[in-house]
C-alpha cells in the first residue's frame, strides 16, 4: 500500500495549528508509520490499523457495506453484512458486529446482530442515543427471492419487499435487542426499493433539536402511470431522512428528495452535524445526467427538510458512483471530512477530503492506498485520531473491510 500527502501552500487553519504535530520528524513518522502497517507500536499510535473482516472467514462469503461507531466507554463497533452464499447484494446475508477496546487495533470475536436466515439484512446505521447512552441501529429487509431490479419493478410482494427495523444495545454492543418492524411509519405505501444508510447516522448536540437521532436514507418509486418505463430506473431514486426525537423508539420521515427527473438520482445517503447545529447531508448520484458523482444538501430543523434540493458537488468530482461517508471533527475550526475512493471511473485509491467552509468545497489531503476500495465509514476514535473503516483489495475490491488509524492533524486542507 502506498500513502500520497497532498500539501497547499496556504496559511495553516486555527485547529490546524493547535494540534499539528508541529515538528516535521513527527509528522514524517506519523506517515511511515501509516505507510508500514507492520511498524512497531508507539504509546502515541498503538498500531495504524487492522482487518476486522477478511472475505471467507467466520464462515462468509464477503463482508460488505461497513459502519462503525465509538460508544460511550470507547468501544469501537465495527458492523458489516456478512454474506453467506456470495458476494451479491440478494441472498442470506446477516448483519454482524465485532467490538474494538483499543482504538481498533484488535477485534474481538464477531457476533450476529440480525440473522437473514435465508433473507437479506443489511444496510447497517448505527447512533449513539445521547440521552441513555444505548447504541441504536436501523436496518433494511429483503426476501432472499428477490432483487433489488426486482423489487423497483414492483414484482416482489409486500412480504418479500424491503421493510425497515430498529434494534438496541444497553450493554456496550455486546448483545442486541430482537428487530423490531418499524416500517408503517418509515416507509411511503408508493415506495419500492428503500435501504438505511448505509453508515453511522447522526444524534444532534446542538439547538432545539438537541438529542434526535437522524438516519439518512434511501427509496424508490414506481413509474407515473402510462409510462414505458419499469420502474428500475435510476431516476426513480431519492434520498430522505428518518428522525426520532425518543431514543429510537419511534420513527417519522423528514425531507424527500423527490424530484426523479435523472438529472441528479440521490441515493445512499449520509450527514454530519456541523458546529452550528445545522446538518450536511451528501448523497451517491446514482448515475444523473448532470456531471459529477456526489451530491449534497443542508438541513436547519434536524432533518425535517432541506434548504435547497440536492445539487452536485464539483470539489468531489473524483469520487466514483459509490456510497462514501462524511464527518465533522471535534475542536474549534476542526474540518468537516469526507472519504471515498478517488478515481472517478472505478472504485480504486481510498482518500480523505477536508473542508474548511462548511461542506461548500473540499480538497483531497490523503489517499491511503491506490487498491481497489469502495464503501466507507468515518469515526472519530479520540481528538488525536480518526478511524476509517473501509472495503478493499488488491485482486478484488471486496477482498477485507480494513480498519486504518489516521492522525487527525494530517487532515487539513
Amino acid at each position: 500500500m502506498c500513502i500520497r500527502l497532498v500539501r497547499r501552500r496556504t496559511m495553516l487553519s486555527p485547529w490546524k495549528r493547535k494540534r499539528s504535530l508541529a515538528a516535521g520528524g513527527l509528522v514524517a513518522a506519523a506517515l511511515a508509520a501509516l505507510l508500514l502497517p507492520g511498524a512497531p507500536a508507539s504509546a502515541a499510535a498503538p498500531c495504524t490499523g487492522s482487518v476486522p473482516y477478511a472475505s471467507g472467514e467466520g464462515g462468509y462469503d464477503t463482508y460488505r457495506i461497513p459502519a462503525v461507531i465509538e460508544t460511550r466507554a470507547g468501544t469501537l463497533l465495527a458492523f458489516a453484512e456478512g454474506r453467506v452464499g456470495g458476494a451479491g447484494d440478494t441472498g442470506n446475508i446477516d448483519v454482524v458486529v465485532k467490538r474494538s477496546r483499543d482504538g481498533g487495533c484488535t477485534w474481538g470475536d464477531l457476533s450476529i446482530v440480525a440473522a437473514g436466515g435465508g433473507d437479506t439484512r443489511g444496510n447497517p446505521a448505527p447512533v449513539i442515543d445521547p440521552r441513555t447512552g444505548r447504541i441504536v441501529l436501523l436496518t433494511s429487509y429483503n426476501s432472499g427471492d428477490v432483487t433489488e431490479a426486482q423489487i423497483m419493478r414492483g414484482e416482489a410482494t409486500a412480504e418479500q419487499s424491503r421493510r425497515v427495523f430498529v434494534q438496541t444495545s444497553r450493554d456496550d454492543g455486546r448483545s442486541f435487542s430482537a428487530p423490531r418492524d418499524i416500517t408503517a411509519t418509515t416507509k411511503h405505501a408508493d415506495w419500492r426499493w428503500y435501504a438505511t444508510g448505509p453508515g453511522h447516522a447522526v444524534a444532534l448536540t446542538h439547538g432545539r433539536h438537541a438529542g434526535r437521532l437522524v438516519v439518512p436514507a434511501n427509496h424508490s418509486i414506481a413509474p407515473p402511470a402510462g409510462s414505458a418505463d419499469t420502474g428500475a430506473e435510476a431516476k426513480y431514486y431519492g434520498a430522505h431522512s428518518l428522525y426520532s426525537d425518543d431514543g429510537g423508539q419511534s420513527w417519522r420521515i423528514g425531507f424527500v428528495d423527490d424530484s426523479y427527473d435523472g438529472v441528479i438520482n440521490s441515493n445512499e445517503s449520509i450527514a454530519a452535524e456541523l458546529p452550528d447545529g445545522i446538518l450536511y447531508f451528501s448523497s451517491r448520484d446514482q448515475n444523473g445526467t448532470s456531471p459529477g458523482n456526489r451530491l449534497d444538501s443542508y438541513s436547519r430543523d434536524g432533518g425535517r427538510t432541506l434548504t435547497r434540493p440536492y445539487a452536485v458537488e464539483p470539489t468531489l468530482n473524483d469520487v466514483p458512483v459509490v456510497q462514501a461517508s462524511v464527518l465533522q471533527l471535534a475542536g474549534k475550526n476542526a474540518p468537516l471530512v469526507f472519504s471515498g475512493p478517488s478515481v472517478p471511473t472505478a472504485r480504486q485509491s481510498m482518500a480523505l477530503w477536508a473542508s474548511e467552509d462548511r461542506g461548500a468545497t473540499f480538497t483531497k489531503v490523503l489517499t491511503l492506498s491506490q487498491d481497489k476500495a469502495a464503501y466507507s465509514d468515518l469515526v472519530q476514535v479520540d481528538r488525536r485520531t480518526v478511524g476509517l473503516l473501509y472495503e478493499t483489495g488488491v485482486a478484488g475490491t471486496y477482498e477485507t473491510i480494513t480498519f486504518r488509524r489516521i492522525p487527525a492533524d494530517v487532515i487539513a486542507p
